[in-house]
């Protein structure tokens, strides 16, 4: 197959990783390929998969000279983007575009509400909450028949309200082969962007309370956040290891007692958790989200969201875990492979649709229901897609 994956237009998708959504469309791509697949890559200027394959097709969207300032007028960021995504949308609606599929991961309305004048099908998987601009533009299509992926149960429930007639569930997944097991040790770990609503800070208190140590780790998103809540508790006991390359944060990783991860907000999938269980990690979180959905008595323990001293206080039931326990079940359940198996399946399930035999039969797809309930891949198992 030949497939367009569309990337959000803020950050280039390359290593080390501005977020969940660029490495997850990074790893996509390089397995799609590995599989035999053609891909194009539609993503910010800079993006870099590491590799080179004749297969790859790497598209870079453009940004306007405004938005490109240090201190872009007020609105120019947004155009830019509008007009990039516009752009983009008109050169695979021709049919001399050469692609199968397109599967957006953007976070822009323009792919969603244009969807239906391409001549191939669109797949869109929703990695966040609805938010207003994204919300409208899927509920103007959402009883269109046009097809969406959500990343986890939480995360389609989330979207209920809209009213989309055709959704999948493919949870997310990672190449564990670049998690590997590490030796653990004595101090906590926490990765992720740093800004308020990821709560760095209440896992530097609960660490303090735990009575360990805690290494900090990813981008510094939110400036005037990390000055005046992180950079004061830094110390002896706290320490900020920087924005890491996925190597050295999975050493970080794979050296740590526990994993904290303190999402003040309902985090749909949570990769920070599955990566720290490929370690073998422990893991001790808010149960918000689709946590959750991750998160057994085998790999670590879950609290209220918000509760500090319960996430201190389940610290050393978690650190008594065997790792090779915690490992397994990232392995088993949130592998890279099982997750690119569901994706190359609704492809396949798509293409199929926009290309009917000539006589087809009086069944609907089986990447949807006739009552528009949630479909759940289940491909490890040999299931397909069935009802969830």
């Amino acid at each position: 197959m030949r497939v367009a994956l569309i990337a959000p237009h803020h950050f280039p998708i390359r290593e080390p990783f501005a977020g969940g959504i660029e490495s997850h469309v990074w790893h996509l791509a390089r397995a799609l390929i590995r599989q035999g697949h053609a891909v194009t890559l539609c993503a910010a200027a800079g993006s870099d998969l590491a590799m080179e394959h004749p297969a790859l097709t790497v598209t870079a969207m453009p940004r306007s000279a405004a938005a490109s300032r240090v201190f872009p007028p007020p609105g120019a960021i947004k155009e830019s983007a509008h007009h990039a995504f516009v752009e983009l949308m008109s050169e695979l609606a021709d049919p001399a575009s050469g692609v199968d599929v397109v599967h957006n991961h953007s976070l822009n309305p323009v792919p969603v509400l244009v969807a239906r004048r391409l001549p191939v099908p669109v797949l869109t998987t929703l990695h966040t909450p609805p938010f207003p601009a994204l919300e409208a533009a899927v509920g103007a299509v959402a009883r269109s028949g046009q097809a969406f992926a959500a990343v986890s149960r939480q995360a389609a429930a989330a979207w209920e309200h809209v009213g989309i007639r055709r959704m999948a569930l493919v949870r997310n997944g990672i190449d564990t082969s670049r998690w590997p097991a590490g030796p653990g040790g004595e101090d906590l770990v926490w990765s992720g962007r740093l800004l308020e609503e990821k709560g760095p800070h209440l896992a530097v208190d609960a660490a303090l309370r735990a009575g360990r140590r805690i290494v900090l780790a990813g981008p510094i998103v939110d400036d005037h956040f990390f000055r005046r809540r992180i950079a004061p508790t830094l110390g002896s006991r706290a320490s900020y290891a920087g924005h890491l390359g996925q190597r050295e944060l999975a050493t970080l990783v794979g050296r740590a007692a526990a994993a904290l991860v303190t999402p003040l907000w309902d985090e749909p999938y949570g990769q920070v958790v599955v990566e720290a269980m490929a370690c073998g990690t422990p893991v001790v979180a808010f149960a918000g989200g689709g946590i959750p959905e991750l998160v057994d008595e085998h790999s670590g323990r879950l609290v209220e969201p918000g509760d500090v001293a319960a996430l201190a206080a389940a610290v050393p039931e978690a650190v008594a875990l065997p790792r090779a326990g915690v490992r397994r079940v990232a392995r088993q359940r949130h592998g890279l492979a099982r997750m690119v198996t569901g994706y190359v399946a609704l492809y396949r399930a798509l293409i199929a649709e926009a290309t009917p035999p000539p006589r087809p039969p009086k069944l609907h797809s089986s990447s949807e229901s006739a009552s528009g309930d949630l479909l759940e891949c289940n491909f490890g198992a040999g299931l397909g897609c069935g009802a969830g």
